[in-house]
């Protein structure tokens, strides 16, 4: 299939000097072999950043590529679905897991206070946050934490708002709690998105909390403190709890900026949110189960304290601690690095691929794809009605171009209609990876779509 597409995909992954984790090669022969030869894992400490090297994840059962393969078989080459990242870890971390590892007693883990040191002083440094450590809470992840405070705050059968298209994870957490999604979809103008005010404050009106991704997830937007503040008093003046999920805040690219949503001068509106964080997308370390929320509201704190149970694992913790006290010089080179990648993601189809269109992110290391005309390219929409009447679940047009640019182009893409209203004629690509790897995609991409 390489091949065909004019590229030999064994010389290609050679020469750009990719490196195999332990056992991959055995896990997965078709397309472990292709890649050079297992790294010695002494280098990865002197390697770790080095951002262009490609990290073979093949084998090591990750949902992001053996759980592309899965779907479509060896056809994938690129991986590009889930939001996680294809680099090695900060080697901070590695290192005190390493060193922790050596003492072979796995017993019970007290929670010292500097594990809750080092996430204030994190946010102190970076975004001039001040969080009082006593109202830091810790959970296994933000869908957990998300899911205490909507069952806290949004009964069964009422309504959550989202400004969509947002992170598709979010339907998975109202459809756990039994609440509704209030879509408001936001505007669209020449690749930026916009929150229409109107509908928003109308959706508000007839919801319990809102869900807010800051900063926006698939979308890329960075809110304003403008924004932010006319989102808060918009919630606050219709008893609507604001849950602002800013997991993705640590990816801000030049010329942008995070604004906390606990940051704002309003008290009262600050007062009526609860802020859920993690350094898994940051560090890449969503295995590792380990987040937090606070809020400086006592009674919204206590009220989602009393259903919030953490089993927090010992490695997660270490591995924590190790990047927010010692990782920073890693993470800003991988935020430069990743702002190139979406400068040359935003060129390259501009220039080269027939049929899609990107503006470029303000933030998070994922671009969202319009392909409105690949859509008509390809017949997607008579495709997915004839589909749909044969199929017990409905198949939208996006499943079609995932399925299409997975057979023909080897790239696996998130369908973006699962994003919520406005997600149509999009697909999320997730570029958190080696450049080599978007230009491997990117290059498939369009020469699929100049034979279609």
């Amino acid at each position: 299939m390489a091949r065909n597409r004019g590229v030999d995909r064994r010389a290609f992954l050679r020469t750009a000097g990719a490196s195999a984790l332990i056992g991959a090669v055995s896990a997965r022969p078709g397309i472990a072999s292709e890649l050079a030869s297992v790294s010695d894992p002494a280098e990865s400490s002197q390697q770790g950043f080095d951002f262009d090297a490609i990290y073979n994840r093949v084998g090591t059962d990750s949902t992001k590529w053996d759980g592309a393969i899965a779907t479509y078989g060896s056809k994938i080459e690129v991986g590009m679905g889930i939001a996680d990242l294809d680099f090695r870890t900060a080697p901070c971390i590695v290192q005190a897991l390493s060193k922790r590892m050596e003492h072979e007693n796995w017993g019970y883990l007290r929670q010292p206070q500097r594990y809750v040191d080092a996430i204030v002083d994190w946010n102190r440094r970076r975004y001039g946050l001040v969080i009082d450590p006593a109202t830091i809470t810790w959970t296994s992840g933000v869908h957990p934490a998300l899911i205490f405070a909507l069952e806290t705050f949004a009964p069964p059968g009422t309504r959550v708002l989202l400004a969509t298209p947002t992170y598709n994870g979010f339907y998975s957490d109202l459809r756990y709690t039994n609440t509704l999604a209030e879509d408001s979809p936001m505007k669209l103008v020449d690749g930026r998105y916009s929150i229409d005010w109107e509908d928003f404050e109308l959706r508000a009106a007839r919801s319990n909390a809102f869900i807010l991704c800051n900063p926006q997830n698939p979308t890329g937007n960075c809110w304003s403190p403008a924004d932010l503040t006319r989102m808060g008093e918009i919630c606050l003046r219709h008893k609507v709890v604001v849950l602002a999920d800013e997991i993705h805040c640590d990816f801000v690219m030049k010329g942008q900026k995070y604004t906390p949503f606990a940051s704002l001068p309003n008290r009262a509106i600050v007062d009526n949110s609860l802020t859920f964080k993690a350094a898994s997308k940051t560090f890449n370390l969503a295995a590792m189960k380990v987040a937090w929320f606070f809020s400086t509201n006592p009674s919204l704190l206590a009220r989602v304290r009393a259903r919030t149970r953490a089993d927090l694992t010992t490695p997660g913790l270490v591995a924590n601690h190790a990047g927010l006290t010692e990782g920073e010089p890693w993470l800003e080179k991988l935020v430069g690095y990743i702002d190139g990648n979406h400068d040359f993601t935003e060129s390259y189809i501009a220039e080269r691929v027939p049929y899609v269109k990107y503006t470029k992110a303000q933030a998070t290391y994922l671009a969202w794809l319009d392909v409105g005309e690949v859509v008509e390219k390809i017949g997607a929409k008579k495709t997915a009605e004839e589909e749909s009447r044969r199929s017990v679940t409905p198949v939208t047009p996006e499943d079609v171009v995932q399925r299409w640019f997975a057979n023909n182009a080897g790239v696996f893409l998130s369908p973006g209609a699962g994003f919520g209203a406005g997600g149509a004629d999009h697909m999320r690509m997730n570029i958190g990876t080696s450049r080599k790897l978007i230009e491997r995609a990117l290059g498939n991409m369009a020469a699929a779509l100049k034979r279609a």
